[in-house]
């Protein structure tokens, strides 16, 4: 067994590195009792708090149906308003036909109904079907939507009427 004892580092760090941010890692030392092995919890990033001029609303993900999170903001910009998600926008990978929307209310999951969170009719505008499932884009906004009648955006499952996320968008007060 003394042959071993200088493999149990090693093991450690391997043990350390197979459990990853989920709490502490039971290791055997070389003596054969068991060995608590912290681990590191990754801490989330926090959305950009520093907001350039041209934002007109913006709001955090909350999630619906599936895990949705980052920062959706609609801005101007050359003379278009744009939804732009943040680089920290994730949502579910597992539902077909995934859309980018505006809701008329601002609480769209607090107001609809678990664990799908269906949209009725009349009470949203797609923008554009989602062009990936995490990371930063954009989407125009036509200029005929009056944005005074829309306070969220939303990942919808347009073909289940699953809601994945949504963000109230608050007014930016300059």
């Amino acid at each position: 067994m003394k042959r071993f004892a200088r493999f149990t580092p090693i093991a450690s760090l391997i043990s350390l590195l197979i459990v990853g941010c989920s709490g502490t890692a039971t290791t055997q030392s070389a003596d054969s009792s068991p060995v608590a092995t912290p681990t590191i919890a990754a801490s989330p990033v926090p959305a950009k708090s520093t907001a350039p001029s041209n934002v007109i609303s913006s709001g955090n993900f909350m999630s619906g149906e599936h895990p949705t999170q980052g920062l959706a903001q609609i801005v101007s910009q050359n003379d278009k308003r744009i939804l732009k998600l943040n680089d920290q926008f994730s949502t579910s990978t597992s539902g077909p036909d995934l859309v980018v929307a505006l809701h008329r209310s601002a609480n769209v999951i607090g107001e609809t109904t678990p664990p799908a969170y269906p949209l009725k009719e009349g009470d949203y505008i797609v923008l554009a079907s989602l062009k990936q499932f995490n990371g930063a884009q954009s989407y125009e906004i036509p200029d005929n939507v009056n944005l005074g009648n829309f306070q969220s955006a939303v990942i919808w499952c347009r073909q289940f009427n699953a809601t994945f996320g949504s963000a109230a968008l608050k007014p930016n007060n300059r």
